[in-house]
């Protein structure tokens, strides 16, 4: 599922696109035919993203989008090509298009839905409106592992399972612990890292996580290969060597999510 970083990028790529001007806005699969039809020909006046939810803004209507486990957007130059495969939202201008594909929601809210959306997600690293606060007082409380804590979006909007392994290692820091047994120092170092981290990522479009030291170049190693890019500590490299210490990074299903940590620079 992207994460948060992902779906910043996206509420800017079709404000740059789309925003301003009327759009053409269809539904060559069907399954959202009636809102297409109800946003055709209006202008995109606003997009922004909340955790893992974007919201394209028409006036006095917003059409909110999750992409789940199997959403993407695609963009591209000039008039839209017909329609291949199964396309939930289709906009178009004159300059661009993009198609959306096989996202979980796809759907027109009022405002006060939208802000309901809201209410309900911990505060995100990437909106200048957040207020770590919040999420501390949950945290602080909580029996929950740190692990399961991070990717809850009640608690922490946007953070998947990549920047939840990686800032924990960042600061040396157990997944197993319990939320409670955080120092407000040790929460306070991860938020200013997530707001960092993902803030990098929003710009560039992947997740690099390894600080100047362990990059392939000054380590004088080859660099991660995997298709999700990046270079990370420990995510999606379990049995391979910890880049800080050399101990095998360890994996386990945890709240239903792979986890992987380093036992050594990350001890309980």
């Amino acid at each position: 599922m992207p994460e948060g970083h992902i779906l910043h990028r996206l509420a800017a790529e079709n404000l740059r696109a789309f925003g301003g001007r009327p759009v053409a806005v269809a539904s060559p699969q069907g399954r959202f035919a009636e809102g297409a039809a109800l946003l055709d020909g209006r202008t995109l006046d606003a997009a922004e993203a909340d955790g893992k939810h974007l919201f394209l803004g028409f006036g006095d209507s917003w059409l909110h989008i999750h992409l789940g486990l199997y959403g993407a957007f695609s963009f591209g130059a000039g008039p839209a090509p017909a329609p291949v495969g199964l396309i939930r939202l289709r906009l178009e201008n004159a300059e661009h298009h993009a198609d959306l594909r096989g996202p979980t929601t796809c759907e027109l809210i009022t405002p006060a839905e939208k802000d309901a959306v809201h209410a309900r997600l911990g505060p995100d690293p990437l909106r200048a409106d957040a207020d770590p606060q919040a999420a501390w007082q949950r945290i602080s409380r909580s029996r929950s592992t740190v692990a399961a804590l991070l990717m809850d979006q009640k608690v922490l909007a946007g953070v998947g399972n990549v920047y939840r392994a990686e800032v924990l290692f960042r600061h040396a820091i157990s997944p197993h612990r319990a939320g409670r047994d955080l120092s407000r120092a040790e929460w306070d170092a991860i938020w200013g890292d997530l707001v960092e981290l993902m803030h990098g990522g929003a710009a560039i479009g992947r997740i690099d996580t390894v600080r100047p030291e362990h990059t392939p170049e000054a380590m004088g190693r080859p660099p991660r290969v995997d298709d999700h890019g990046g270079e990370v500590y420990v995510y999606r490299r379990a049995a391979m060597p910890c880049l800080v210490c050399g101990t095998e990074i360890r994996t386990e299903s945890h709240a239903a999510r792979n986890l992987f940590w380093c036992p050594r620079c990350q001890q309980a």
